[in-house]
């Protein structure tokens, strides 16, 4: 992809999150689709580099997973926010419930 590009698919994937209301998610494959494309890994390298300039804990992984290796510090943003949570029994302990709280745009 060329650079010029690049940056625009970055700016672009960041106004789309900066967008999702609070209590809202997304997925990765969400925002991608949004944007008129297939990338959600794009989207997820995206946010592993720029995400910090956004509310990174609103795009989760599909299932409603907290992005990976960040469940606890996204946790504490989820209960803040009132985002709807549920149990799960793996090392996150919940899943966002989609079915509640997905935005699409």
């Amino acid at each position: 992809m060329p650079q010029q590009h690049a940056e625009g698919f970055v700016e672009a994937v960041l106004v789309v999150v900066a967008d999702i209301p609070p209590g809202q998610v997304a997925t990765y494959g969400d925002v991608a689709a949004l944007l008129g494309s297939r990338g959600a890994r794009a989207v997820g390298q995206v946010m592993a580099r720029s995400g910090a300039e956004v509310a990174w804990w609103r795009v989760v992984r599909a299932g409603g997973r907290a992005p990976a290796g960040h469940a606890e510090r996204a946790r504490v943003h989820y209960e803040a926010e009132g985002t709807p949570l549920r149990p799960a029994n793996d090392d996150d302990g919940y899943r966002i419930d989609l079915a509640a709280c997905r935005w699409r745009g």
